[in-house]
């Protein structure tokens, strides 16, 4: 039935709503608006049926601060919309780009966990600990009141019932364009599963409200030719023309070549694909859950029951032979996994695929397709009873007449292959155990002799405060005495300096800048001046044999 008043596109939305169930009358609604044509639709097709679907509307707005004014523009121009249509406003920004520094990801991996993680606190939440927005009441007249986060959140101001669900204006664009990335990057079935139509939410174990995606079956120009039609602006994100991200490349380059060369439908094709696999993944989520309760079997190792049965006396002669060492953290599950290697052999190849790929997920041992693979075929040879096959992290796997042993390294001697950062504070020993390790950052007098000057960091040239972590994939150091900064990759080639103590190999930075990389002088711009104090780091094996000064 057709509604009077409303649109032929709201009239889709809603009956697609209704059919997937995504809202329940008395919902409180949150609609994620950057200002862009797809959120801006989004809001203004929600206001059309919120009166249908008996929900209760707000806007939510995540400033990711990378673009200068025109971020604050847009969030100006969605504090507007929230105002001329009487809607709740709640609006958080952060450092995206620190975060991404920090996190070692992608701006726009960054982008999205901040964003996400702001969507989760209104659900959780709500409006507490979210202080007034600047365009307060003074600035609007009557109407909903505007709430700000940021990093001077004020506690329990305005404290609004949290959320029930956030609506994201995800396209069949959007959709088509991640299953042609993931494809280009390499996926399995999950990954070409796209993006999915609602991401539940919990808090405590418990689902406390949800993430909804409710226009992927909707085109962009639909939305574009919707706000023409009712006459709403929007913003254009100029970042959106920036082709050094792989998803505007794909978006300007190749749908539109794919389109035009090979099937006008492509877009539509992709988007059904995704649908297709969002399902088959429902069904062996489901097998793979059975499995893990049955084929498969957890154990802790004999060495930690062993540590674990001794912690208690180590803790009470702690205070004579002090604090014991710690195990490494570690991202994986510290346990080992059987399988029963008759019913593994006896499954299809799809089955054991899926079996590995459990346990892999399950333990967070990254394994890839060739791992999977070299697996399969390690467990369906015949004999070889006893033998092993090196895994990720320093995993094993190992197998008998009967089994097949997942076994997690022992971390009592291991030296974890792990990213690792630190700070690296003045006057304190930090103790590394990533790399069996302290290192200490001393202050050096200006009248102090002795001292190799290509070791010694002018304090007054650093930008920030210094952190110690292990050096990453593109890191470039240009060391003194050099004629250009150098992969540090090929700095460590040249000196032969071997795996796996290359991977974990310390550099020192300061903000966004490598100031300092073990065994090499530091970067000129960074060296001390002669006649003033310096900083020096110092590096110390954990077991006293060995010291390195850089």
């Amino acid at each position: 039935m057709y509604h009077v008043g409303v649109t032929e596109l709201a009239q889709r939305v809603l009956e697609l709503v209704r059919r997937e169930s995504f809202l329940h009358a008395g919902d409180r609604v949150g609609v994620a608006v950057s200002g862009g044509i797809d959120s801006v639709a989004l809001l203004r097709l929600m206001l059309e049926v919120r009166g249908e679907l008996g929900i209760v509307l707000s806007v939510v707005h995540f400033n990711h601060k990378l673009r200068g004014a025109e971020s604050e523009a847009d969030e100006q121009f969605v504090a507007h919309l929230a105002r001329e249509h009487e809607l709740e406003f709640y609006c958080d920004s952060d450092d995206v780009a620190g975060h991404a520094r920090e996190q070692g990801v992608s701006l726009e991996t960054a982008a999205r966990e901040l964003r996400y993680g702001f969507f989760r606190h209104l659900i959780r939440e709500g409006a507490l600990g979210l202080k007034p927005h600047p365009e307060g009441d003074a600035s609007r007249g009557a109407g909903a009141p505007l709430f700000h986060g940021g990093p001077n959140r004020e506690e329990n101001v305005g404290a609004l019932s949290r959320l029930d669900k956030i609506l994201t204006g995800h396209t069949l664009d959007d959709q088509a364009e991640t299953v042609l990335m993931r494809v280009i990057r390499g996926a399995g079935m999950r990954g070409l599963a796209g993006i999915h139509p609602r991401i539940p939410v919990e808090d405590e174990n418990e689902i406390c409200g949800e993430i909804v995606r409710p226009l992927l079956d909707i085109r962009r120009r639909e939305l574009e030719a919707y706000l023409g039609e009712i006459g709403q602006g929007w913003r254009e994100d100029s970042s959106n023309a920036n082709e050094k991200f792989t998803r505007n490349r794909i978006r300007k380059l190749l749908v539109p070549l794919l389109e035009k060369e090979f099937n006008p439908a492509v877009s539509e094709n992709l988007a059904e694909l995704a649908e297709i696999a969002r399902g088959e993944e429902d069904y062996w989520d489901n097998e793979v859950a059975g499995w893990m309760g049955t084929g498969v079997h957890w154990s802790e190792p004999e060495w930690a029951r062993k540590r674990s049965e001794a912690a208690a006396l180590v803790r009470i002669t702690s205070a004579e032979s002090g604090e014991p060492d710690k195990i490494p953290t570690v991202s994986w599950l510290v346990m080992n996994a059987s399988i029963d290697r008759l019913w593994f052999q006896g499954e299809s190849l799809a089955v054991q695929r899926r079996i590995i790929k459990a346990v892999g997920d399950e333990a967070a041992i990254p394994l890839e397709f060739k791992h999977v693979e070299e697996i399969v075929a390690f467990a369906l040879e015949e004999g070889g009873n006893g033998k092993e096959l090196s895994l990720p992290l320093g995993w094993k796997l190992r197998k008998d007449a009967d089994h097949l042993f997942f076994v997690t390294p022992d971390l009592r001697s291991s030296r974890v292959m792990q990213d690792y950062e630190y700070d690296l504070v003045s006057g304190t020993r930090l103790r590394i155990a990533e790399i069996g390790s302290e290192m200490e950052l001393t202050a050096v007098p200006a009248d102090a002799t002795g001292y190799n000057p290509d070791q010694l960091l002018d304090p007054d040239s650093l930008p920030g405060p210094l952190k110690v972590r292990n050096w990453r994939a593109g890191d470039r150091y240009w060391p003194s005495h050099t004629k250009s900064p150098k992969k540090i990759k090929e700095l460590l080639q040249e000196r032969h300096v071997a795996q796996p103590e290359r991977k974990l190999w310390p550099v020192v930075m300061s903000c966004d800048q490598i100031v300092w990389l073990k065994g090499f002088p530091v970067p000129g711009q960074h060296r001390a001046k002669p006649g003033k104090g310096a900083l020096l780091i110092r590096e110390t094996a954990i077991d006293g044999e060995d010291e390195q000064h850089s």
